[in-house]
Formats: C-alpha cells, sequence, structure tokens
C-alpha cells in the first residue's frame, strides 16, 4: 500500500462510480440524471503529529474542542487530505445570478456529500485492509459540529486540515483556494500507514488570496466584506433560508463562483491586514 496506489485508486473511483453522477431517483428535475457533479480529486498528506494541528486549538483558530489527528488515532503517523473540483456546469449554473443557489449547486452539496463519504469509505477499506488503522472524522461517530460554546464550529474542519497538509490557503469568504481554486469540497483521512509527506508550498494563511473582494459582492446578504472578513451568523441565517426554500436540500457559496479563485490560485498576491480577523479562523467540517 504506497501513496501513489491511494491516490490513482481514488482518481479511477471518482472517475468511474455512479455515485460521483445525479441518478434518476435524486434528480430534481430529468435533465439533471447523469450529470457529474466532480472532477477528479488532488491530493495532499501531512505529518499527524505537525504542531500546527495543536495550534488550531487555539480560541482565535477554532477552539479547544478541535481534536488533531493523534486525538482521533493515537497511533497515527498521516492525515491524507483532498479536494474535489465541481464540475463547471455545476460552477457556471451557481454563477448565473447571485440570489438563490441553482439546482445543479444543490446536487453537487447534497449528492456531492454523500459521494465524498463514499470515496473517504472507498479509501478507508483500501487502507484497513493493507492492515493500517485509519479513521475517517466526518464519518466518525465521535464528530461534534457545532454547540452553544462553539456553534459555527466542529472539533475538526477539513478546510484547516487541508491547510496544514499544504493543499491550500484561505480567502476573504473563509473558503480555501487550492490549485484547482476553491470552488469544490474537501475530505480527509487520519491513517497509521506512514506516507510520503508533503511540504507546504506556502507561508501565509491567506497567501493565495489577493483580497480583491468580488466574493463580498457576490454574497446575497453581504455576509462577507474587507473591513470585517465573515460574519457566520449572517451566512448561517441565509443558508437555514436555502434550507426552508429548497428543503430537503440547502446551500449558497455565491462567493466560490465567478470570482478568480473559482478554479485555480490567483496571479497577483499581496499582503493585507483584515480587521478582525486574527491569523487563522474559525472553521467546520
Amino acid at each position: 500500500m504506497d501513496r501513489e496506489g491511494i491516490i490513482a485508486g481514488a482518481i479511477e473511483f471518482t472517475q468511474k462510480s455512479p455515485g460521483n453522477y445525479v441518478s434518476k431517483e435524486a434528480a430534481i428535475l430529468p435533465s439533471y440524471v447523469g450529470m457529474k457533479i466532480f472532477e477528479s480529486p488532488i491530493f495532499s498528506v501531512g505529518k499527524a503529529d505537525d504542531e500546527l494541528f495543536m495550534g488550531f486549538k487555539s480560541p482565535d483558530v477554532i477552539g479547544d474542542h478541535f481534536l488533531p489527528p493523534l486525538e482521533w488515532l493515537s497511533t497515527a503517523k498521516t492525515v491524507i487530505s483532498w479536494f474535489l473540483p465541481y464540475t463547471d456546469r455545476i460552477k457556471k449554473a451557481n454563477a448565473k445570478d447571485f440570489k438563490w443557489p441553482a439546482d445543479e449547486w444543490l446536487h453537487g452539496r447534497i449528492e456531492g456529500q454523500i459521494f465524498i463519504n463514499e470515496l473517504s469509505q472507498y479509501i478507508q477499506k483500501q487502507i484497513t485492509g493493507a492492515g493500517y488503522q485509519c479513521i475517517v472524522p466526518a464519518l466518525d461517530a465521535r464528530l461534534k459540529v457545532g454547540s452553544a460554546s462553539y456553534k459555527h464550529t466542529s472539533n475538526w474542519s477539513e478546510r484547516h486540515a487541508a491547510f496544514a497538509c499544504g493543499l491550500g490557503t484561505f480567502g476573504l469568504s473563509k473558503g480555501l483556494i487550492t490549485e484547482k481554486g476553491m470552488c469544490g469540497r474537501f475530505g480527509s483521512i487520519i491513517t497509521e500507514l506512514d506516507l510520503p509527506v508533503d511540504a507546504r508550498p506556502y507561508h501565509d494563511v491567506y497567501e493565495y488570496c489577493t483580497m480583491c473582494g468580488t466574493c463580498a459582492t457576490h454574497c446575497p446578504v453581504r455576509a462577507i466584506s474587507l473591513e470585517e472578513g465573515k460574519k457566520h451568523q449572517v451566512c448561517s441565517d441565509f443558508l437555514d433560508k436555502t434550507r426552508e426554500k429548497e428543503h430537503p436540500r440547502y446551500g449558497c457559496a455565491k462567493c466560490q463562483v465567478g470570482v478568480p479563485c473559482e478554479s485555480g490560485i490567483p496571479n497577483s498576491k499581496k499582503t493585507v491586514t483584515v480587521q478582525g480577523q486574527a491569523g487563522f479562523h474559525s472553521g467546520a467540517v
């Protein structure tokens, strides 16, 4: 069981699995049947004992409720993180207007997450089948998302794990910008399998973000600004409205489409201090 084999298997699974295509039973409209959700994933591997994971316990980042990899699996050696970019069809559909989520995006958010779970279980099965323990935090019974004391965070964050593993840096909208952009979904696995790790090709938390403010202008409820960053409660309240309107689906992510970081790293980089954002920012799965 090696790194190349894990990645190759995951890419093949993504390309061939029926779960990565909208089924007839799930389709909101007949025209969405067979729609592909994700392109091939990109991967990065980090050390389970990387000091950054302990740093996420800071109240200025996530908080003490965050569980580093070694608290999920005491024998852990590495963390495997991946990013699944949405297809162009889903991106373009959600950028047609900036009021309500497109049907295609709703499929990407809900059926897409179901597929990510399937992919996580596939990778987990390959690793455990080779004799190594591994944990998928997002599917583990110990996962806790939101509470009275940490409403907008959880005890594991896919975005922060991806940052620690070298997949990308944060943007003004609090999404993570990868070499394939930020328009997609993340997943991760913690394992005792000892794999070669990737160096982080950046030093600053917001290194890939130009702070152009385009995401702020696209937000339907103005939850994002250059002056104050992102207001989680305002965003959350709007997601609740989309859940009422589109039940049982929900979503938005207008801040991820039609922006310079939608499908790649913006060419221009500059250092900007954003008021009200200390270093990292809170995160949830």
